[in-house]
């Protein structure tokens, strides 16, 4: 369970209105209040993990229902109320430059969080890999943030755009020791037709790793030979061998993007100048789109293992009731309420501020309110 999920959402172009934004950090700090009082640091991070909760929360702040402003937005509103020295949470990286931050920032949080800094770096730009080379859904990140704890824990939230289409996909990552080979689970979103998906593939991710320490010259040729086939130029694509005449048109225009084959060879030399013991360590070396895209073609056409070509969206999801909260920056489905924002916001913080007074036994706090608050209704 480690991939929690991905989400598809329009692109929307313009920015939130300066009116809209303290109301937006004061809710999400009067938000996170009550969660750190109630969950704690981990527990957060388990419900953002959560492309729906996050997306409901990202609604309930006043951000449309499915813009995809939403993700970067939301998570730079919570990174500037978070601190991470009182509330044991921290949120690094952002959107374009900012994303390649993640290991300065780590580095710079207080010693109370207990972090494998190196690895945890590591992770995060294996993530961004991962979901760019072995996953190959048309979409290009341009969003990576990595949110951790104090005790450790970390998810990562990452978004990329598919100009094309005009959507944008958003990717959940929640801890996990392995992100090259373990699953995905409960992805939500709008289903392609086809994708290249490596990661979904034990035996593609085997012959590709034993290809990357073959001879380039060899993989070249065998890369133009995979491409004769495919386009029907050699005896062996009109006997049918291999999986060609399994491969719907829709999968193999996933081959067809261009491939500079000169390239590639280059940085698979390259790249087996760096000894990689796994496919890990050959994403990090440098191995990419093209040539994961010219490897898996080889592998499946050659080698007879395909990768997958099925979208791991698998769970489409409404999040458009969370919208009714205080309304929606453009209007939808109506506009924001201030006075209703406003209400929300001090009704929470009274919450918090109560609670905190009997910290050391908050069950006794929350008593208290709940007596409060049934005091009020007969009173009424």
């Amino acid at each position: 369970m480690e991939i929690i999920g991905i989400s598809d959402l329009p692109l929307h172009y313009g920015k939130v209105p300066n009116w809209l934004i303290p109301i937006m950090r004061r809710l999400s700090r009067a938000i996170l209040d009550v969660m750190i009082l109630e969950w704690g640091p981990d527990k957060i991070l388990e419900k953002l993990s959560n492309p729906l909760w996050f997306q409901g929360f990202n609604n309930v702040i006043g951000m449309d229902w499915d813009s995809s402003g939403s993700t970067t937005v939301t998570l730079g509103i919570l990174k500037e109320v978070v601190n991470p020295k009182d509330d044991g949470l921290a949120i690094t990286g952002g959107k374009g430059k900012s994303s390649l931050n993640v290991p300065k920032e780590l580095e710079s949080l207080p010693s109370r969080f207990d972090l494998n800094v190196k690895r945890l770096a590591r992770i995060s730009k294996l993530i961004a890999k991962v979901d760019t080379t072995l996953l190959q859904d048309g979409h290009e990140l341009y969003h990576h943030s990595l949110l951790v704890s104090e005790s450790g824990r970390w998810i990562v939230i990452q978004q990329g755009m598919n100009p094309q289409t005009r959507f944008a996909r958003r990717y959940h990552w929640k801890s996990v020791n392995d992100p090259v080979n373990q699953e995905r689970e409960a992805l939500a979103g709008v289903k392609s037709k086809a994708v290249l998906n490596v990661h979904a593939s034990v035996n593609a991710k085997r012959t590709i790793m034993d290809l990357l320490r073959e001879n380039p010259q060899k993989l070249e040729r065998d890369y133009l030979r995979s491409m004769a086939i495919l386009k029907g130029q050699s005896l062996e694509s009109w006997m049918g061998t291999g999986t060609i005449g399994a491969i719907s048109s829709e999968a193999k225009l996933v081959y067809m993007r261009p491939v500079d084959v000169k390239r590639i060879v280059k940085v698979i030399y390259e790249v087996q100048q760096g000894s990689p013991s796994d496919l890990e360590d050959a994403l990090l070396l440098g191995v990419g789109p093209s040539t994961m895209r010219a490897l898996s073609l080889i592998s499946d056409l050659i080698y007879r293992e395909p990768p997958s070509y099925e979208d791991p969206v698998n769970a489409p999801y409404d999040p458009f009731k969370y919208a009714y909260a205080i309304g929606g920056k453009d209007g939808i489905p109506f506009p924001v309420n201030r006075e209703i924002a406003f209400e929300v916001i001090q009704t929470l913080e009274d919450f918090v501020t109560i609670a905190k007074l009997e910290k050391k036994d908050k069950a006794l706090a929350l008593n208290k309110l709940r007596d409060l608050r049934l005091g009020v209704k007969e009173g009424a």
